[in-house]
């Protein structure tokens, strides 16, 4: 199964935080660079995401509140499920990070890709993805506000406060400048790319050498990561058999049933990190460290899962020995999940 390169790097970052964190005045700076990174980071969001297409997607609204419901309803409501497992497979702040993992917004650059080798609608994929990412930035903060309360590291008025200014107010500042820096986004999006995956590893490193000062990783065994993983698996495989038979019963066509499968089951890293960084300061990073892991497995299940759906009996009844073309959009800006 392969292995996002990504996430060895994250794995890397940790790494260097557990050997080399960042102490006294280095910790200050490295806060301070931290939330200068993440505003920049969601800014390059808002940039990218062009409010027209994104009103155009509007036309197949059932799908999208479909993603909406599994991401921000029946996600939270397996996570506060789960809450049965401690202690005995899962530690509290482990439980926390697994909940929050659940509150955090769907992919976009994953759920296209593999709704498109699957021969989905990559179009409605697009979007839904868009609309989940946009939607995070309100329901995100305010679920993790209700349903985690303080074992988050103290949310309160001023942790939304902070989301509002750190993330939502960069975000409307790059829809707003979207018109004049669009095309340079455009023309340098693989640039730019490189710069909001760095963005995230400096958060990742910030977080994980707060935790590291803290010593916090003390709390954390193997067999507790083993409990944990077996946990995100069995969350996974209920969303995705909840996503695939649900969408059939709701009478969505085998593309869109495709599309929201794998745009309803997946959780976003590069979103969830810097919300995290935000909500949970010194605790982000066993906060964090499920969502790493679930990031890892959604996209080793999900591309086996993909491959055997471009050969479904219904793909090859369109046209003998030929697959059916997927719907696209044209003209969209995406980001990595």
């Amino acid at each position: 199964m392969p292995v996002d390169p990504y996430i060895l790097l994250l794995l890397g970052t940790v790494g260097l935080a557990a050997l080399v964190p960042a102490r006294d005045a280095a910790a200050d700076v490295a806060s301070g660079a931290s939330t200068a990174a993440v505003a920049f980071l969601f800014f390059l969001y808002g940039a990218r995401l062009s409010t027209r297409e994104a009103l155009a997607g509007l036309r197949h609204w059932r799908l999208h509140v479909t993603v909406l419901a599994c991401t921000f309803v029946v996600f939270p409501l397996l996570g506060l499920g789960a809450r049965g497992l401690v202690p005995v497979l899962l530690t509290d702040h482990l439980y926390t990070g697994l909940l929050f993992l659940t509150l955090v917004p769907s992919t976009i650059q994953s759920s296209i890709a593999f709704t498109s080798i699957a021969r989905g609608n990559v179009s409605a994929a697009i979007y839904a993805g868009s609309f989940s990412s946009l939607a995070g930035i309100v329901f995100t903060p305010l679920l993790a506000a209700a349903l985690l309360g303080n074992s988050g590291g103290g949310f309160s008025a001023d942790s939304l406060v902070k989301i509002v200014l750190q993330l939502l107010v960069p975000f409307l500042a790059g829809q707003l400048l979207r018109r004049w820096i669009g095309g340079f986004i455009t023309r340098h999006k693989r640039v730019l790319g490189l710069v909001d995956r760095g963005s995230i590893l400096l958060v990742v490193y910030t977080a994980f050498s707060e935790g590291m000062v803290q010593g916090i990783w003390h709390q954390v065994s193997a067999l507790r990561l083993g409990g944990l993983l077996v946990v995100e698996a069995a969350v996974l495989a209920v969303m995705l058999t909840l996503t695939w038979y649900g969408g059939r019963a709701l009478g969505f066509d085998r593309e869109d049933r495709i599309a929201i499968q794998f745009a309803g089951s997946k959780k976003s890293l590069a979103s969830g990190l810097p919300m995290a960084s935000v909500l949970f300061g010194a605790h982000a990073s066993l906060a964090v460290l499920p969502l790493m892991l679930f990031h890892q497995m959604q996209l080793m299940v999900c591309a086996v899962i993909a491959k055997r759906r471009a050969h479904d009996p219904e793909v090859r009844a369109v046209s003998p020995g030929t697959a059916a073309a997927p719907r696209t959009a044209v003209g969209t800006g995406t980001r990595s999940g």
